[in-house]
């Protein structure tokens, strides 16, 4: 048996969920959860110290991540086809993890594909009517969180300093950049994508609410009921919404801060229409 890791993401999968969590693989776990009047399915990828593969072994999205993914989402929408669309389960992501997985290994076997299947799944589930909910407690880094968690309807935050959300670690942002930290650092004050604050982050459109917990690594029952209050608020609200994606240019976040995307979206639509 794997050896298990404690991270943020296992403690709030484990916390939120009504009994026993279960494995899909032993970095991929599931559990149930009542939200108000739903049942949820929650999903997280948690590290695996004795993963076959060794880019896969600290919480990474990997090739065996990727696919389990898909089975766990894949396995709801399709025991619920039978319901109507406003009875869908909402499948929640809990996402803490440090990246895709990045080795040799991993590109030559296809991680794209592994990645793919776990957006299409997501994305399957969103546009049969069965709300996506993500809820970052940690780490949320580049093509980790395009593949879980980035489809969703909603997305809440903790507002606390051990969230980072990002295209990719400070450290490589420097030097992709030419720059420094520091120097990223004094650039984020005056441009929010650059900035690695939730906060800043949370001005971009993308996070539908940030919740201030009392414990953000070991939550108290406080946090719990709270966060399980916001989730279910975030189902009402994504069982009203669109669909698709389009809330993330519409929202009063996006219009302020995303003028410019907006724009190009716009152009576009008209030169193609």
């Amino acid at each position: 048996m794997s050896r298990k890791v404690t991270t943020r993401g296992r403690n709030w999968t484990h916390t939120l969920a009504d009994g026993p969590v279960d494995a899909t693989v032993p970095s991929v776990i599931t559990a149930s959860c009542t939200l108000g009047g739903d049942t949820a399915r929650l999903v997280a990828v948690v590290p695996d110290p004795e993963s076959p593969f060794p880019r896969a072994r600290e919480g990474e999205v990997g090739l065996r991540e990727g696919l389990a993914l898909a089975e766990a989402v894949t396995e709801v929408v399709a025991a619920d086809a039978h319901l109507p669309g406003d009875r869908r389960r909402p499948i929640v992501a809990v996402v803490d993890l440090p990246s895709q997985a990045y080795g040799r290994v991993e590109e030559l076997l296809g991680i794209h594909h592994a990645l793919a299947a776990a957006v299409d799944a997501y994305a399957s589930a969103r546009t049969a009517g069965h709300p996506l909910i993500t809820l970052i407690v940690g780490t949320a880094l580049s093509g980790g969180l395009l593949a879980h968690g980035l489809q969703a309807n909603q997305i809440l935050a903790l507002d606390d300093p051990g969230v980072v959300i990002h295209a990719m670690h400070k450290r490589a942002a420097a030097r992709v950049t030419l720059r420094t930290v520091d120097e990223l650092d004094r650039l984020a004050e005056r441009v929010p994508p650059l900035s690695y604050d939730v906060t800043d982050w949370a001005k971009l459109g993308l996070c539908d609410e940030l919740l201030r917990v009392e414990n953000a690594g070991d939550p108290t029952e406080g946090d719990t009921r709270k966060a399980k209050d916001a989730l279910a608020a975030a189902v009402e609200r994504a069982r009203k919404g669109p669909r698709d994606l389009s809330n993330r240019l519409t929202s009063p976040g996006a219009r302020q801060t995303r003028a410019a995307s907006r724009r190009v979206r716009e152009e576009l639509a008209a030169q193609w229409g």
